[in-house]
C-alpha cells in the first residue's frame, strides 16, 4: 500500500521547491542590481551627474554576463521570474508615485496638448516602423519607450502584448542610447531654438525618459525650467496606464478572434492585473487615500523591483540578437526621436513662446 504524503507537508514542499528553482536567479539578479547602484554613485561622484542610470547599467551588466557565459538552467527559474513577476509588482508600486492633482493644475490646454505629442508620436513611429520592416512587437515597445517614459513604458508595454525578453532587451538598449543622445544634446539645442526657460524646460520634459534625466537637462536653464519640465514629464508618464490598459484590451481581443469564440472575457483577462493595481494606486494616491509614510517606501520598492528586472532582461539577452536587430530598430528609434522633438518643439512654442 502506498504512503500518501502529509497534507500538512504540501505547502512546505512546494515552498522548498519554489526556493530550489528561483532563488539563485533570484539573488544573482540582486548581485547585478547592486552592482549597478554601485556604479551609478561612482558615475554621480566622478562626473557630478548621473548620464546612465542604474536601470540601464543593470541591463548592460546582465548583457555582459550573459555574453561571457550562459547562465546555467539553475539559475533560468529566479531570471524569470524578476524579468516577469517582480516586473508587474513594481509597475503597481509605481502607481502610487502620481497623483492627478498636479495635473489637472497645470490648466487643461497643457494636458492635452501632452496628450497630442504622445498620440502622434507613437503613430509616428508605428508608421514609420512599418516601412523599415521592423517586427511588430518591437515596434510597439519603441513607439511606446519614446512617446512615453523610456524603459518603464516598455516593460509595462511587454506583458501586455506578449513581448518576449528578447525583445523587451534589445528595444531597451536601443532606446536608452538615443535617450542619452537627447540628455547630453538637448541643453545645446534647446538655447538656439527657443527664447525663454518655460519653453526650454516643457520640451525637456516632453522629449527626455525618465524623471532624472529631464532634471540633468533642465537644470542648465533654471529652477523655473526644472519645475515645468517636471511636470511636463509627469504629464507624460500618466498616459502610461490608458496605453497599456488599450494596448492589453486590443490584444487580448485579437487573441480571443483567432481563438474563433464568442464567449465573454472577464475583465482581468482583457486587463493585466498589473495594470488594474497601477490604476488603484493611482487613484487612491490622487484622492489623499494613501498615507504620506507609505509613498516613499512604494517608490523604492518600485525602484528596486525594477532594477532587479531590468538585470534579469539583460540576462536574457544575446548579445547577437542585438547586434543582429541592426538597422530597422536603430532607423525606427532615431526618427521616432526626430518626430517627438520636432512635434514638442511646435507645441513649446505655440504654448509658451507665441
Amino acid at each position: 500500500m502506498t504512503a500518501q504524503p502529509d497534507p500538512g507537508c504540501i505547502l512546505p514542499l512546494k515552498t522548498v521547491g519554489f526556493l530550489r528553482t528561483s532563488l539563485p536567479g533570484v539573488l544573482l539578479c540582486l548581485l547585478v542590481s547592486g552592482l549597478a547602484i554601485v556604479l551609478e554613485r561612482a558615475e554621480t561622484h566622478l562626473l557630478g551627474k548621473t548620464w546612465l542610470e542604474s536601470l540601464n547599467l543593470a541591463l548592460l551588466l546582465g548583457v555582459f554576463i550573459r555574453a561571457v557565459r550562459t547562465p546555467d538552467p539553475i539559475w533560468t527559474g529566479g531570471i524569470r521570474l524578476c524579468a516577469r513577476t517582480l516586473l508587474n509588482v513594481a509597475i503597481v508600486c509605481l502607481g502610487a508615485s502620481f497623483s492627478l492633482h498636479a495635473v489637472f493644475c497645470a490648466g487643461p490646454l497643457l494636458l492635452v496638448g501632452v496628450m497630442g505629442i504622445v498620440s502622434f508620436s507613437m503613430a509616428f513611429t508605428v508608421l514609420f516602423g512599418r516601412a523599415t520592416g521592423l517586427p511588430t512587437h518591437q515596434l510597439v515597445l519603441v513607439a511606446c519607450g519614446n512617446a512615453i517614459c523610456g524603459n518603464s513604458a516598455i516593460m509595462a508595454a511587454a506583458p501586455a502584448i506578449g513581448a518576449r525578453e528578447e525583445d523587451i532587451g534589445t528595444t531597451i538598449a536601443f532606446t536608452a542610447a538615443g535617450g542619452l543622445v537627447v540628455v547630453l544634446g538637448l541643453p545645446l539645442l534647446a538655447p538656439v531654438l527657443l527664447n525663454t526657460p518655460n519653453a526650454q524646460g516643457a520640451l525637456a520634459g516632453l522629449t527626455v525618459y525618465a524623471v532624472p534625466q529631464v532634471i540633468a537637462a533642465a537644470a542648465p536653464f533654471g529652477q523655473t525650467a526644472l519645475h515645468i519640465g517636471t511636470l511636463v514629464k509627469l504629464m507624460r508618464v500618466l498616459m502610461l496606464g490608458p496605453v497599456c490598459l488599450t494596448l492589453a484590451v486590443f490584444y487580448a481581443k485579437q487573441s480571443q478572434n483567432r481563438q474563433d469564440t464568442r464567449r465573454g472575457v472577464p475583465l482581468t483577462r482583457l486587463v493585466p492585473w498589473y495594470i488594474i493595481g497601477f490604476a488603484a494606486m493611482m487613484t487612491a494616491r490622487s484622492l489623499n487615500l494613501m498615507p504620506d509614510t507609505a509613498l516613499a517606501p512604494l517608490s523604492n520598492t518600485a525602484t528596486c523591483l525594477t532594477t532587479m528586472a531590468m538585470a534579469a532582461l539583460g540576462l536574457s539577452v544575446e548579445l547577437r540578437t542585438v547586434l543582429h536587430a541592426g538597422r530597422p530598430l536603430a532607423l525606427s528609434v532615431l526618427f521616432s526621436l526626430l518626430g517627438l522633438i520636432g512635434a514638442s518643439l511646435i507645441l513649446v512654442r505655440l504654448l509658451f513662446e507665441a
